[in-house]
């Protein structure tokens, strides 16, 4: 339990990070008159993930479950690569990533890096994260849940996006 505590406060301490660059590049977008769309689905998603952060070591530590090797190391893999997407897509958009759902009128939509493939590459990166961090040390009420609430926010999310986008 205290190596998947840790698993979780490393994550918890990247989504720190994240809110950081998030900020910084929300100042520099609000300078250029960037406009913020979707706000009032923006609450929802943080209180997902932070249910998400808090629900999987709670579930292990209050129902007991187990560390399946099988289960956990390929999913400790998954939770990495999700990690190494996620930052792929904020060093591609540079200062148009966002936590946020703001645009910059002017600036073209990116086409590089995992955008060359995908129109939402971090969205992926949030998949995957959000059943396999659990998933990890077996979790798997806390990945059901995440994933279903997950998946209606980001049919909302991506929605607000490619509308914000195309005008």
């Amino acid at each position: 339990m205290s190596a998947y505590a840790l698993l979780i406060g490393l994550v918890v301490a990247e989504r720190l990070a994240e809110l950081v660059v998030a900020r910084r590049n929300l100042a520099w977008a609000r300078a250029r008159g960037g406009v913020e769309h979707g706000r009032r689905h923006y609450p929802w998603i943080v209180l997902a993930h932070v249910g998400l952060l808090a629900a999987a070591p709670a579930e292990v530590w209050l129902l007991g479950r187990p560390f399946v090797p099988a289960l956990g190391w390929p999913m400790l893999a998954v939770v990495v690569l999700a990690q190494g997407l996620r930052w792929w897509c904020i060093r591609t958009l540079g200062h148009q990533w966002n936590t946020r759902v703001v645009v910059v009128p002017g600036l073209p939509l990116v086409h590089r890096g995992p955008y060359r493939w995908l129109r939402h590459p971090n969205y992926v990166a949030v998949v995957a994260e959000g059943i396999a961090l659990p998933l990890v040390h077996t979790a798997w009420v806390t990945a059901l849940v995440f994933t279903i609430t997950n998946a209606a926010l980001l049919a909302v999310r991506v929605r607000v996006e490619n509308a914000a986008l195309a005008d």
